[in-house]
């Protein structure tokens, strides 16, 4: 859905939102659990389906994330524990394994490089006709990563992570934050993102103009300035 009544507004800063929205972390997640699923042949430890293995870890990350963007766990906690949670799901209770499995997870997913598709087609469009920045929950090191195996890094010239702001997403600091960072004004400014809740909303509440990517459909009740379902449509916006 594209709101003819904004088209013609002059965007100078567009903020992205990394994971989900440019850079594909259900299929680079599932590529990395895939290896580490038979490098320590999980087969023959009571997990013969890979699916349900990773169907059990989405649903776990997916909590885990939520509790600590909610302050009410710590990153350390967040990364170990999605894979012990996981394993406990197959009866696997050996917490040793949830540990050595999560820190070659966080070695080897970063390194990854499958992104949406029409990612690098839309970031090059807009290259050189407007500043490019991203707002991510992610931690800092791995985002980073990321984007260098994934080639977009030199697209962007400001990373606004969690960790460097003191804030997140859906939360209003990580948007001032990011405006201070970039020397933008908010009518200027427009955020790019996967999440209604989380980039969507928070963005909105801050006063900042949205593009939510939509891919699945979701239906819901917020009001973003522009609603897509595929990132080439963001060139008829920008």
């Amino acid at each position: 859905m594209l709101n003819d009544n904004v088209m013609s507004k002059s965007y100078k800063h567009l903020f992205f939102d990394l994971d989900h929205t440019l850079w594909d972390f259900e299929q680079n997640s599932r590529a990395t659990l895939f290896q580490l699923y038979k490098e320590y042949d999980l087969a023959n430890r009571n997990v013969p389906d890979f699916e349900t293995l990773f169907k059990s870890y989405n649903f776990h990350n997916d909590k885990l994330w939520d509790r600590y963007r909610n302050g009410y766990i710590k990153r350390e906690e967040l990364r170990w524990k999605r894979m012990w949670l996981m394993l406990l799901d197959h009866k696997i209770t050996d917490t040793s394994l949830a540990h050595e499995i999560s820190t070659a997870f966080l070695e080897i997913l970063p390194t990854q490089s499958l992104l949406i598709p029409h990612a690098k087609e839309i970031l090059e469009h807009c290259k050189g006709r407007y500043e490019m920045h991203l707002i991510t929950n992610g931690f800092d090191t791995t985002q980073r990563l990321k984007m260098q195996y994934s080639g977009i890094a030199r697209y962007f010239k400001h990373l606004i992570t969690s960790e460097k702001s003191n804030s997140m997403k859906p939360f209003a600091e990580i948007f001032a934050y990011a405006l201070k960072l970039a020397g933008a004004e908010v009518e200027e400014s427009i955020m790019i993102g996967d999440a209604i809740d989380i980039d969507i909303l928070g963005a909105i509440n801050a006063g900042w103009d949205t593009v939510y990517y939509n891919p699945g459909k979701v239906v819901h009740s917020r009001k973003p300035t522009f609603e897509i379902t595929h990132l080439e449509e963001l060139m008829r916006i920008f």
